[in-house]
């Protein structure tokens, strides 16, 4: 028998802090557990009433019977723990592996329903692709963009399904633009903006290549108040001219969007390589500071979930004409 006591007994832990959290703060989304026993290499998120389960290969080897006895008595655990019923657990194995991981489907369909979050509401999905639609992770930054979005012009780049631009949008932001070169994320982006009642008129979704938008953007003269940059670690997708390597690429897409930066404007750069180093070259030429202890949420503490800074440009200089 699998002896699953331990990752039973922190889930029960982790649910009774979380949960009054969560409640207090109205949020439906948020991560449970993270890994926090080595023996179960799971994530938890709990969506409304709905589970998100994700198992990380760590290579280590089981017997095919060993294993599926093992899972079994996790689903068991979280069932239990959570009172969710089993049909209400989406499980999903993240491989290791380099890329874009949120582009991948995983064969199966599943139907997609609505989360509420800070009065803002999305379309997820916990069965169709690795992630959902919605990375947990940047909650706290959302939440600042539509603090501070009130009349400002607002820039979302690699925007996925357009989270960050539904709370600048609802925030009273003047005007936004959602870029990013999926079909299929900028249609959810769009659902998203239905579902906030956004004026796409005001608040455009722009399908292209982050590269090839910058340079188009400052050629046309475009400015922007706000904006948030938030790239994948490595992508090869066939729409793109070339590979996106964001330790090797960082410093060239963070100078082409701070050159589209109004003088007293604000960017938001993030990503989740672990092994990222921010260059000294963006270091020298702007004003940075790191707001990644700010920038992850509670349910993520003591997590290496993402990096994020906020780059401004320094006090003698200007928007390049």
């Amino acid at each position: 028998m699998t002896d699953t006591t331990s990752f039973a007994n922190r889930l029960g832990k982790n649910i009774k802090h979380y949960l009054k959290w969560a409640r207090r703060n109205g949020i439906e989304a948020w991560r449970m557990y993270d890994r926090d026993i080595p023996q179960f290499p799971f994530a938890v998120d709990i969506y409304g009433d709905q589970i998100h389960l994700q198992e990380y290969d760590t290579g280590r080897l089981m017997q095919p019977e060993a294993y599926e006895a093992w899972l079994a008595g996790v689903f068991d655990a979280v069932a239990f723990v959570t009172g969710f019923a089993p049909a209400h657990i989406h499980f999903k194995r993240r491989e290791r592996q380099k890329g874009l991981q949120q582009y991948q489907k995983t064969g199966r369909e599943g139907g997609g329903f609505i989360i509420s979050e800070n009065g803002r509401r999305f379309w997820v999905n916990l069965d169709k692709y690795l992630d959902t639609g919605l990375f947990l992770d940047h909650r706290n930054t959302r939440r600042k963009v539509g603090e501070t979005a009130g009349g400002k012009r607002f820039l979302n780049l690699f925007a996925y399904t357009g989270s960050f631009s539904v709370y600048a949008a609802t925030g009273g932001a003047a005007y936004s633009e959602t870029v990013d070169l999926s079909n299929t994320y900028l249609d959810w982006a769009k659902r998203n903006f239905e579902l906030n009642s956004i004026d796409a008129r005001q608040h455009r979704i722009v399908r292209a290549d982050v590269f090839q938008y910058l340079k188009t953007a400052r050629a046309e003269g475009k400015t922007f108040d706000l904006i948030v940059m938030d790239p994948p670690s490595f992508s090869n997708s066939k729409k793109m001219p070339a590979t996106l390597d964001i330790q090797r690429d960082h410093p060239q897409l963070i100078d082409d969007a701070m050159k589209l930066l109004a003088s007293d404007g604000l960017m938001y750069f993030s990503n989740n390589l672990r092994s990222f180093t921010l260059s000294g070259s963006t270091t020298e030429r702007y004003l940075v500071k790191d707001i990644s202890k700010q920038s992850v949420p509670e349910d993520f503490r003591n997590k290496k979930i993402h990096q994020c800074w906020e780059i401004r440009h320094r006090p003698s200089e200007k928007t390049p004409s």
